[in-house]
């Protein structure tokens, strides 16, 4: 679900001290990993880092601040956002580390925190097919948050497999309408 060339296209860019917002780190030196290992992340905002050593290595030395946060509630943050929601209440975290610094509520005897949304200035987003008005189709791991983030960012920027002629993909594939996004690039295979 990583747009690799556009992950690497920053790195070749020198960019720094990016907060970034995902599921995980990959691995090392691959997808959002590349971006760890050029010290270009300053502020990481994921659901598990465990994948890639190289990232647990930066946050013990303080390299990367992380702020770690349960699957379920990183999708429903990003989802929020792209909803112009104010938060959501979850009763995960409540009493463990997670809580720390957050408003509690009850409601109904039972205890929630409020998690607030997850807004981002761009979107680096991988889809399977687009048509040039930007309408996107998704395959594989690249369903679970790219749609979710199309939505909540200010500029959406998407790296496709294949463009196609509007009209060309069945209005019920699609998953993210061409509202959402700005700027479309074709994917290159760097295999030779």
């Amino acid at each position: 679900g990583t747009p690799v060339n556009l992950v690497r296209e920053l790195v070749e860019r020198g960019v720094q001290n990016l907060t970034v917002i995902c599921n995980d780190t990959g691995l090392q030196g691959d997808g959002i990993g590349m971006l760890i290992s050029a010290d270009a992340v300053g502020r990481l905002i994921v659901s598990h880092i465990g994948t890639n050593p190289e990232t647990g290595k930066k946050m013990m030395e303080g390299k990367i601040q992380v702020e770690l946060v349960p699957q379920g509630t990183l999708a429903e943050r990003i989802r929020c956002a792209g909803s112009g929601l104010g938060g959501i209440l979850t009763p995960t975290g409540v009493g463990t580390i997670v809580a720390e610094g957050k408003q509690e509520l009850q409601l109904n005897g039972k205890k929630y925190l409020l998690e607030e949304p997850l807004h981002a200035d761009v979107a680096l987003i991988k889809a399977w097919k687009a048509d040039r008005r930007g309408n996107l189709v998704y395959r594989k791991s690249a369903r679970n948050f790219n749609p979710l983030m199309a939505m909540a960012a200010h500029t959406v920027i998407v790296e496709v497999e294949e463009i196609l002629e509007v009209g060309e993909i069945d209005p019920n594939e699609v998953m993210t309408p061409g509202i959402f996004v700005d700027f479309l690039t074709r994917s290159v295979s760097t295999d030779g």
